[in-house]
């Protein structure tokens, strides 16, 4: 692709996501909806101006990256913390309730093979924490208790989802699992989850006083771009997602984060606001890319809407999708019934998460087109609906 080629994709790109989403938000939904259907117009599912390539891809997964950084930035560290073991059990209820639903429906009702199965209920645990914490965000709900419950598990969620992909790829490649791979990757990504938050406020520190000293413009969000990328590239290496490399350099950064070490090592608050400040503008021109990329890539061209096949199984597991995360928030903690609901629909979107799922499910060979189709679908209702559904639920919220 010529390079004036891609100038122009990024200039309909940005345009478009700040457009639909202005015309949402005068709507009174989520920017983030409106982002999403720019891309399903621009994208092969309707006009087919832009594909989803992957130097596109590659400012997206970045936008994703920044998006949580800024998730951690203004995260309370002492409030997440107070959510106790309830993130994990709402993560642990959110993968094995889908999951289940989904095999049982594919496997015993659809008659399809065990590794479709597999594939198909793996591809109905994920959450997109990045939609989720977006939306809440919009919402001025993100430092509200639900919202470090649902952070935590999400977090979690996608820790295990990388974990099980894993897990399948090798099945599906190899035909068996190795134990020892398995606990080689479940001990790197913990290690680097207690590991990477210090390691960052150490450097954060050496970037505080630094910055006081310098008189370059743009030396902070430059160095602290240059530590979220790191963090990031650190995060792959060990087998976790990149974006919680992303989220760990922001939680290190925020006000409420602190090490047991005396004063010495604190960032102060005012660095962090300023951080905060100057990193803005960088996250909001990155993070529209990423949603407007999860519309490009979502083809609804390909779905032959008229096979009553891919409609039973697509409704199917629709409900399954949704029933497995309300019932992982609304059924496995003890809250207040509004908490409850609040939680369980925010685990509800898929999102991109979903959509690595079933393109491994398809390059592995166990997804056909058809089955692909059905997970598209599901994909995208559940990423589009919940949104809604959130604002819905806070619009019309009686504690």
């Amino acid at each position: 692709m010529w390079i004036q080629d891609f100038f122009l994709q990024l200039v309909v790109i940005l345009f478009i996501a700040r457009l639909f989403g202005e015309v949402a938000v005068r709507f009174n939904l989520p920017s983030v909806i409106g982002e999403l259907i720019a891309g399903l117009i621009i994208g092969p599912s309707l006009f087919n101006l832009i594909h989803p390539t992957e130097t596109i891809r590659l400012l997206a997964e970045i936008g994703i990256v920044l998006l949580l950084f800024e998730v951690g930035l203004e995260t309370d560290i002492h409030r997440l913390m107070k959510t106790g073991s309830k993130p994990f059990i709402v993560a642990l209820g959110g993968v094995v309730l889908p999951f289940v639903f989904g095999f049982f429906l594919s496997y015993s009702v659809f008659k399809l093979s065990l590794i479709v199965s597999l594939f198909i209920g793996s591809t109905l645990t994920a959450t997109s924490i990045g939609i989720t914490m977006r939306v809440l965000s919009e919402l001025k709900k993100q430092a509200t208790h639900e919202a470090q419950i649902v952070l935590g598990a999400a977090v979690i969620d996608d820790i295990i989802g990388i974990i099980l992909l894993s897990i399948l790829f090798e099945f599906a490649n190899g035909g068996g699992v190795s134990i020892l791979n398995v606990g080689k990757i479940i001990l790197f990504v913990s290690a680097f989850l207690l590991i990477a938050p210090i390691a960052a406020k150490f450097i954060a520190n050496f970037i505080q006083n630094y910055s006081k000293k310098s008189t370059i413009p743009g030396l902070l969000p430059a160095t602290i771009v240059t530590l979220i990328l790191f963090f990031a590239w650190l995060a792959h290496q060990v087998g976790a997602p990149p974006l919680i490399g992303g989220f760990a350099a922001g939680l290190a950064l925020s006000k409420q984060f602190f090490l047991p070490l005396g004063p010495s090592f604190a960032v102060e608050q005012h660095f962090s606001e300023k951080v905060e400040k100057q990193m803005q503008p960088i996250v909001h021109l990155f993070t529209p890319i990423f949603f407007v990329t999860i519309g490009l890539s979502l083809n609804l061209k390909t779905i032959p809407w008229d096979s009553p096949f891919i409609w039973g199984l697509s409704l199917s597991l629709l409900m399954a999708a949704l029933l497995g995360k309300v019932l992982s928030g609304f059924l496995l903690i003890k809250e207040k019934q509004m908490v409850r609901w609040a939680i369980g629909i925010a685990m509800i979107p898929r999102g991109e998460v979903g959509l690595i799922f079933a393109e491994i499910g398809k390059s592995s060979g166990a997804f056909n087109n058809d089955l692909y189709a059905a997970m598209i679908i599901v994909i995208a209702v559940t990423t589009i609906l919940a949104p809604f559904m959130l604002r819905f639920f806070y619009s019309h919220r009686l504690d």
